[in-house]
């Protein structure tokens, strides 16, 4: 799930750059101390926005830069468990798939792709159902369940799963098959219903 989060912090204003707009400064700093981090609180950061440096700073002894208080927003993103994501496949390998869902990858194992028995073709680079014959390649779009995250330590990688194997979940185009034919399953139900009763009476 992507977020806005407002934070606060102390920002370090180098010597070097007094004199310049102090916004702009500002905006560097916040950019290299949280731009591609990942936390466990706040997920993984992709953007700073709206960054606005308090003009009275302090200065520490010893030091020649200045500190100022700075007020800003962190877009984030924060896989929560059992959310519903879509994604595009960017990797396709024995043990499975790996999808693009946000900033970052998470892997669909072969297991939770389908109830099939897969195999990989390395020539073509798909994952392909013996009986059902649905295949998957990089670029496909799916959606799936996020079923495992591991944030991590700060600084560190972290790891997602997520899994197809449940109704209206795989690759987009096998969604609309299954819906179709659950449509013309529940409209021949109904017909076969109807005709019964006309039967009856």
């Amino acid at each position: 799930m992507f977020r806005l989060i407002t934070m606060e912090d102390t920002i370090r204003i180098p010597p070097e750059t007094f004199g310049k707009p102090l916004d702009d400064v500002g905006y560097q700093q916040v950019k290299a101390k949280y731009e591609g981090v990942v936390d466990e609180v706040l997920g993984y950061v992709i953007a700073a926005t709206n960054v606005k440096v308090s003009p009275i700073g302090k200065i520490i002894p010893g030091d020649g830069a200045a500190y100022h208080k700075v007020t800003f927003s962190l877009l984030t993103f924060y896989p929560i468990l059992q959310e519903v994501v879509e994604g595009e496949v960017v990797e396709i390998a024995d043990f499975g798939a790996f999808i693009r869902v946000g900033p970052i990858d998470a892997l669909l194992h072969v297991s939770q792709l389908m109830d099939d028995f897969i195999s990989y073709d390395e020539k073509q680079g798909v994952l392909l159902g013996k009986e059902t014959n649905r295949k998957l390649s990089t670029g496909d779009h799916v959606r799936v369940r996020i079923t495992a995250v591991s944030l991590g330590r700060a600084g560190s990688s972290a790891k997602i799963g997520v899994t197809a194997r449940q109704p209206f979940l795989g690759k987009l185009e096998w969604i609309g098959e299954d819906l179709k034919k659950t449509k013309e399953s529940a409209a021949e139900k109904k017909k076969e219903k109807l005709q019964k009763s006309e039967e009856n009476e």
